[in-house]
């Protein structure tokens, strides 16, 4: 029960910072993408049950509040928490690459999935303007907030596993 309310607080607060603080910083016209951050590391950190989930009520939160089409963006978190979900076994908690890779392939992958849904097969074909504006930029601002934020995740969870396992102990 603890797991489930720390998770979706900092579902809350990731999705809080997004829509709020990151987009008063005046770096770009984009801000990092902090709820594939989180989607992604739950997936390569717990499995694809709880990627799917993660991504679940994240991208419910994205449709609720900015989506012209409801489930859209629920649907692409829900595949980007349960494809990181398969890295479960690569994933090595003090290993930074692996993680950074995923988030960034992830990232990208959510832009272009927009893209294509959102204005490519409306018509606007200007690829190039759209990867180097949108894309690219948000792919490296939320790499590099990812330096900090996933260390942060990764320090939840792992004090939230240690809890689970002193209480699994104290059944047994």
């Amino acid at each position: 029960m603890k797991r489930k309310i720390v998770v979706l607080l900092l579902i809350i607060i990731c999705f809080i910072l997004q829509c709020t603080v990151f987009k008063q910083i005046p770096f770009t016209q984009v801000v990092p993408n902090l709820l594939i951050v989180l989607t992604s590391s739950f997936g390569f950190m717990r499995g694809k049950t709880d990627g799917l989930i993660v991504g679940l009520i994240s991208g419910l939160l994205i449709d609720l509040f900015f989506s012209e089409f409801f489930g859209f963006n629920t649907l692409i978190y829900m595949y980007i928490g349960y494809i990181n979900g398969f890295f479960k076994n690569m994933f090595y908690d003090d290993d930074i690459k692996l993680p950074m890779v995923l988030i960034t392939g992830s990232d990208f992958a959510y832009g272009c999935v927009i893209y294509f849904f959102s204005f490519l097969l409306r018509g606007r074909f200007d690829t190039i303007y759209y990867f180097k504006n949108v894309i690219f930029p948000e792919v490296v601002y939320t790499v590099v907030v990812t330096l900090i934020f996933y260390r942060i995740i990764r320090r939840i969870n792992r004090k939230l596993e240690d809890d689970e396992k002193r209480s699994a102990a104290k059944f047994v």
